[in-house]
């Protein structure tokens, strides 16, 4: 994480103390968090830097300066991140800046193709939140993965990549050989080609007590919201890689964590399962489900569990819980733009287009490059996409293989 000095003062009921944590936590700034119920000398600190008023979140900044409420735009803003491009238009926009749109980014850029990466967080993805990549080709040791994505940045913008953080995109357009993008802070910018590598993000279980407690005891994300467990008891909720990976990061700070399987097994791969079945600090549940998450004072106590063969229900006290349950892919700014989505929301593409009764509008007397949507001109790579794996390496093996495809098709436009 970056090292700074900021500190948080806000409490847990707080919706926008809980933005402000997860906007820090997604860019990796560490932070220290005061919950101002439960520190009066907190509380009139506060009051008497809002004139009186007890407003949060108040964030306090290294050289004394703070925010009040402050926008993920103010705190983009106050963090230094580059939040506005020096032109309008572009050969190739990307939007998302993870493995498939850094490196898609890096080979256009070397083609000298002007390429700018528009992410809405942090760069790196998903892999900037995993402990370590195990599989990653050349890295015989493993690699974690902030410094694989700040590698990855790094080589970006040494081919000359220009790049944008903190920004999301809200909506897509197109008018002949342009496409356009329009950044939810009102920006638009245009390009002869657009890569859309979104990723996903963590699938929520839907379940009383999840929203409300979302940032004071419920997160998706280890190593960002781990440390804050030193001591204490958690839960992961999930059997596969996720949260089989992060029950092994999570046990470096809590006193022990229990993970809450649906099924009689876990998914992950062999040789994770094999770290967490032996470790002395990670019991397994089978067979059990998550009904509701409980609080008190704002934070979480308790998880309301069922046994899914008897239906036999109970509750485990709790300190925190992660969720780790499947992606949901980032295709919501999608709407009306035309590209074609499967029934789970991921991105259609290549021959996959061919599939149907007729050919998409735009393909008529051509086939769709690889990576290519359903609307001409506009690619998508990585884990947003149908076909994926959703895995890191595999992400940039498509990032790579979409920059020869847009190559090859902004020779024709």
């Amino acid at each position: 994480m970056v090292e700074t000095d900021i500190t948080v003062y806000g409490a847990n009921w707080c919706p926008d103390c809980r933005r402000s944590k997860m906007f820090l936590g997604e860019h990796r700034v560490s932070y220290k968090w005061v919950d101002i119920e439960k520190d009066s000398e907190a509380r009139l600190f506060v009051t008497e830097k809002n004139g009186g008023k007890r407003i949060i979140p108040t964030i306090v900044f290294r050289d004394g300066s703070f925010l009040i409420e402050p926008t993920n735009a103010q705190l983009a803003a106050k963090l230094g991140l580059k939040t506005q491009a020096k032109r309008t238009h572009y050969d190739l926009i990307v939007v998302g800046g993870g493995p498939a749109g850094l490196t898609a980014a890096l080979y256009t850029a070397r083609e000298a193709i002007e390429t700018l990466v528009i992410e809405r967080s942090a760069f790196g993805g998903q892999t900037s939140g995993t402990e370590k990549l195990e599989n990653m080709p050349g890295f015989p040791e493993g690699i974690e993965g902030i410094e694989f994505s700040t590698r990855l940045k790094a080589q970006a913008e040494r081919f000359g990549v220009e790049l944008l953080e903190a920004r999301e995109v809200a909506s897509l357009s197109r008018q002949g050989n342009q496409r356009s993008i329009t950044t939810e802070d009102g920006h638009t910018y245009s390009a002869g080609a657009l890569l859309i590598a979104t990723g996903s993000h963590y699938r929520r279980l839907h379940i009383p007590g999840e929203s409300d407690l979302m940032g004071a005891g419920v997160h998706f994300c280890a190593t960002c919201d781990g440390p804050f467990y030193k001591g204490k008891r958690v839960v992961v909720i999930g059997g596969g890689n996720s949260a089989a990976e992060e029950s092994l990061l999570l046990v470096k700070f809590a006193e022990h964590v229990t993970i809450l399987v649906r099924g009689e097994e876990l998914t992950a791969t062999h040789l994770i399962q094999e770290k967490v079945l032996a470790h002395p600090k990670i019991d397994v549940r089978w067979n059990t489900e998550v009904k509701e998450f409980v609080g008190a004072g704002g934070n979480l106590t308790r998880v309301k569990l069922a046994d899914i063969l008897t239906g036999a229900e109970e509750e485990l006290a709790a300190d925190g819980a992660f969720i780790f349950i499947g992606l949901t892919p980032n295709t919501g700014f999608l709407e009306q733009s035309g590209v074609l989505l499967d029934r789970w929301g991921f991105i259609v593409t290549g021959q996959n287009l061919l599939q149907g009764p007729s050919r998409p509008e735009g393909f008529e007397n051509r086939d769709p490059y690889m990576f290519e949507t359903s609307v001409a001109g506009i690619f998508a790579a990585g884990d947003v996409r149908d076909a994926s794996t959703k895995q890191a390496v595999s992400a940039a093996g498509e990032g790579a293989a979409a920059a020869l495809a847009i190559r090859d098709y902004l020779k024709q436009v």
